[in-house]
């Protein structure tokens, strides 16, 4: 008896530290919600968190959580976390289209979705531009430059008088720990996380606080933490334009057609201010609308991301050219009305102090640029936009904990190749970066690529996982170029 109770002891101590551990660790009960574009009933909870790390016992704010359960019994013990982009995006409102495109995850593996603090339902930063019902205000007033500052200052001061409302407390290192308190709270030994867009700097902060948490990392669309982002998309935005133009040039259809394709955005922009006549998206009615340079540019700019829609801006901008601009208009709205689904409030606590504050990488030289990235806008908000304080380890990548894949579209006009070629150097030889031929933004938008992220998650062994093989996108042709029904194929006359 005098030998056991050594033992004993030891065996009371590790009993009482786990009733210790269980009942500090935060409570996250799931109940059953149904999610936007799912036909099944997922699971749903609220974690809370401190405002402040600072300041554990302080106000408190909510992170809401949904958990697409996995299918089989005996799921295996790493769940699948997704990294919504923006900076301002709800990884919630995004679950049901996830979910069923990354179907296969689900078979063995819970798919779990955190809306970052100022996302969603998670303590909102949201603007009155960004809901729904915005798509009903009049084109003039949603194309107005000065009016869509002076609507921002007024939305900042407005989010400043909320109880969840001290703006600098939304940066991604913060918002990183609330998910690893989710985490946590799931029981959930490792992720598997996949970001896309801003949600890959994102998922860079998470391994980086919590690297011994990561099994998998898919980075698409690969946002580096030193990326400022109004100049570089200056940048990447004019690439993904001449490479258009480049194109083009080299079709032998589109170059009859539209042979002064590359000065055709010059001199329109020359012709700068005008009033033109465009159709209401909702209502359809016709509305005049005054247009100065950036409403313009941001016509031209979201075609851009995907190349099936970028086809068509050698006809729209032929059209403008000849006094027509609604399919120019139409086509940026394809690629989504409203606000986007982005919360603005957090877009710019993100922005202003990761990318813009003061201990951001200094800019790089500045280069000529027809689409200029919004970089007035940006430096216009930032200057009276409160700035979370951002550790210099912030801006480090190191070497990957885990295997990572990055994914990057050669058509990206924001995201291009180049960002994830950097992050997957500083990543190491656990990384491989994927670099898909004719793509925009959002590789994982491909079937076959979504079927071979499959095999890199569940693959067990992490050489095998790297190595799985990702090609069946790399003859994937660019669009062809749109052709108005009934139009000759040789040039405009």
């Amino acid at each position: 008896m005098p030998r056991a109770a050594p033992v004993l002891s030891k065996l009371l101590l590790s009993w009482l530290a786990a009733i210790g551990a269980a009942q500090a660790a935060p409570a996250l009960a799931l109940s059953s919600c149904w999610l936007k574009g799912w036909p099944r009933a997922a699971q749903c909870g609220v974690l809370q968190r401190p405002l402040d790390p600072a300041t554990p016992q302080g106000r408190q704010i909510d992170i809401h959580v949904a958990v697409v359960p996995a299918l089989a019994r005996n799921k295996a013990p790493d769940a699948v976390f997704f990294f919504a982009g923006g900076p301002g995006q709800s990884a919630i409102d995004l679950a049901g289209p996830l979910a069923a495109a990354h179907a296969r995850l689900q078979q063995r593996r819970d798919l779990v979705f955190v809306d970052q603090r100022g996302t969603g339902r998670s303590a909102p930063l949201t603007c009155p531009d960004d809901g729904e019902r915005a798509v009903l205000q009049p084109l003039a007033e949603r194309g107005d430059s000065i009016q869509r500052l002076a609507r921002l200052q007024a939305c900042r001061t407005a989010l400043q008088a909320l109880p969840h409302g001290d703006l600098r407390l939304y940066t991604t290192d913060v918002a990183m720990a609330d998910v690893d308190a989710v985490r946590q709270a799931l029981g959930v030994a490792r992720i598997n996380a996949i970001g896309m867009s801003y949600g890959t700097r994102a998922v860079l902060s998470y391994q980086r606080q919590f690297p011994q948490a990561v099994r998998r990392a898919v980075l698409d669309g690969v946002v580096p933490p030193d990326m400022r982002l109004p100049d570089a998309a200056a940048v990447d935005n004019q690439a993904a334009w001449d490479a258009l133009l480049r194109a083009c040039a080299d079709d032998a259809a589109c170059a009859r057609r539209h042979p002064d394709l590359a000065s055709r955005l010059p001199a329109l922009l020359q012709s700068l201010p005008r009033t033109v006549d465009l159709p209401h998206p909702v209502s359809g009615h016709i509305e005049r609308v005054p247009l100065d340079r950036e409403a313009v540019l941001g016509l031209v700019r979201a075609p851009l991301y995907s190349p099936a829609l970028a086809a068509g801006l050698p006809a729209a901008l032929a059209e403008a050219a000849d006094g027509r601009w609604a399919p120019l208009a139409a086509l940026a709205q394809l690629l989504g009305g409203g606000g986007g689904g982005i919360a603005t409030g957090q877009h710019f606590s993100v922005v202003c102090a990761e990318d813009l504050g003061s201990g951001a990488p200094a800019p790089s030289p500045a280069a000529s640029a027809v689409l200029d990235g919004q970089a007035a806008l940006y430096r216009s908000v930032c200057a009276d936009w409160p700035r979370g304080r951002v550790d210099a380890a912030f801006y480090t990548v190191p070497p990957a904990p885990a295997p990572a894949w990055l994914l990057s579209g050669t058509l990206d006009p924001v995201t291009p190749p180049r960002h994830g070629a950097r992050v997957a150097a500083a990543l190491g030889v656990r990384a491989r970066h994927l670099i898909v031929p004719n793509v925009g933004h959002g590789v994982l938008t491909q079937a076959c690529l979504r079927e071979a992220v499959a095999r890199f998650i569940t693959t067990d062994d992490d050489a095998q996982a790297l190595a799985q093989p990702a090609d069946c996108a790399a003859a994937l042709p660019r669009p062809l170029f749109f052709v108005p029904p009934g139009a000759a194929s040789g040039a405009r006359p």
